[in-house]
């Protein structure tokens, strides 16, 4: 389908794609549920909703995916009308899930922002970014427009649910008054329209599906009214056998929890950074004593060094804290030292790898040919936002290097404008192949036949190669380095 044809089907409204789909199962009478931005969180969100089933196994929902027309949106729109994920991704339910909302009739996506009057929950996925990491602020335009957007359309007694991640007090001092004021020009009062914030937990990858259905998940309501209903919808599609819902007080604790959350794991991963180059330089394999320590109960969560860190959330999310206190609350005064530094230190992260191979090349970087193994910020997941893989490569560039660039998932790595190569290319001429993802194809590679009579050095930046593999390298006469693994003295 063109661009041009996407943008016809994405134009019409909700009525006459439900009327085209030719629906088996979804009744007139199903509740609506939209889901505002449908990229890495609200594609996959969309699918879990309608996934929801009953006692008797039919759909709880209808779900209208409400995209922009942007070229990205129209595509995003088109592949969820095809029941295809938007995105590539290792996840067998998620992709079945989406399939089977097709076949029955109940997911649906679109750009007509008329399908928000049918709504009796939108669930909010738009980005919000933070702007220049040394003196960080976020520009709330487009939360903002997408809240009015709902204000002007979605009836009386429907429920808003926020799960973008926000600085906290965002819900209660944006969303709460943007609404009130668009409710204002219809005439409404400004509990007309209910929110609650709930955020989501959203693990791109083998489990993603999971992540959504089969976690614990908190919220909070900014009235008890919006509470209720955001905990009555919520218990229709996660779990709650295995995971009970927890309410928090506010909305703004709420918010807090997720950037709490993330802020711990990003300064958890910056801290394991000192202890890898500490072992690296006195012989100790630190991936042998983490894997000691995490047999203690109380420290089974501990991370280890790697290449980098990568993605939407860690890269920058311990910085909303900073954004809140100054911007949202009036508290300049109030520092997040730990959480600032945890996001410097992640961000250089992977010039260690970059620093490790120029010094394993006996002419350091300019004129090498490096091969980097995996794109994405994470494995098996075609996401490559602010992947750790563009700091490597744009700085081997910048030091004379040659990069190829392979990913099983990734074809077009759009940040740095490169095709991407789909099949491991042959190591002839390569000085150094970076494994940076621990894709799961990676565990299956014929090592000995995809060398040949190359022996380029090899870093495994992230723990992806088992031991047998690094070993069967060594043996063939590859220089083997890793990170987080040093050399006996």
């Amino acid at each position: 389908m063109s661009i041009a044809e996407a943008h016809a089907v994405a134009s019409v409204s909700f009525e006459d794609l439900a009327s085209a789909a030719g629906t088996r199962t979804a009744a007139a009478d199903l509740d609506v549920v939209c889901v505002q931005g449908l990229g890495f969180v609200g594609s996959a969100m969309a699918a879990a909703i309608a996934d929801a089933r009953d006692p008797d196994g039919y759909p709880c929902f209808n779900v209208v995916g409400v995209d922009l027309s942007t070229p990205d949106g129209l595509e995003r729109i088109e592949a969820i009308n095809a029941g295809r994920l938007p995105v590539a991704a290792n996840d067998d339910k998620l992709k079945t899930a989406l399939a089977t909302a097709r076949e029955h009739g109940n997911l649906i996506a679109t750009t007509d922002e008329r399908a928000y009057a049918l709504a009796s929950v939108t669930v909010v996925d738009v980005p919000l970014d933070v702007i220049n990491a040394e003196q960080p602020t976020v520009h709330f335009d487009g939360l903002r427009a997408a809240i009015q957007t709902l204000g002007r359309r979605m009836p009386e007694r429907s429920l808003v649910i926020v799960e973008t991640t926000v600085p906290p007090g965002t819900t209660e001092m944006v969303v709460v008054p943007e609404l009130a004021e668009s409710l204002a020009v219809r005439g409404l009062p400004r509990h007309a329209i209910g929110v609650a914030y709930s955020y989501e937990r959203v693990m791109p990858g083998a489990s993603y599906f999971d992540s959504i259905v089969d976690i614990p998940r908190n919220y909070a309501g900014y009235t008890a009214a919006a509470a209720d209903t955001c905990e009555a919808f919520l218990a229709k599609v996660i779990d709650v056998e295995s995971h009970p819902l927890t309410r928090l007080h506010s909305t703004t604790a709420c918010e807090m929890a997720k950037i709490l959350e993330n802020s711990y794991r990003a300064t958890t991963i910056a801290f394991m950074e000192e202890w890898g180059r500490f072992a690296e330089a006195v012989g100790v394999d630190l991936m042998q004593v983490i894997a000691t320590i995490r047999e203690r109960p109380t420290h089974s969560n501990m991370r280890s060094p790697g290449f980098g860190v990568g993605g939407y959330c860690l890269t920058k999310d311990p910085l909303f804290a900073t954004v809140s206190a100054r911007e949202l609350h009036g508290r300049a005064d109030l520092r997040f030292p730990f959480s600032t530094l945890a996001v410097a230190v992640n961000r250089v992260m992977p010039l260690v790898s970059l620093d490790k191979v120029a010094a394993l090349l006996p002419r350091g970087l300019t004129g090498a040919t490096i091969l980097l193994m995996g794109v994405s910020y994470r494995q098996d997941v075609a996401d490559t936002r602010h992947s750790p893989s563009e700091t490597f490569v744009r700085e081997a560039w910048r030091r004379g290097a040659t990069v190829l660039c392979h990913d099983p998932l990734v074809q077009h790595w759009s940040e740095l404008e490169l095709p991407v190569l789909g099949d491991p290319p042959p190591l002839a001429g390569i000085d150094a192949v970076v494994f940076a993802v621990p894709h799961r194809s990676y565990h299956d590679l014929d090592l000995e036949r995809w060398l040949g009579d190359a022996r380029p050095v090899v870093l495994d930046a992230f723990n992806v190669l088992s031991h047998a593999q690094r070993t069967l390298l060594a043996r063939l006469g590859c220089t083997v380095a890793s990170i987080g693994r040093g050399e006996r003295p």
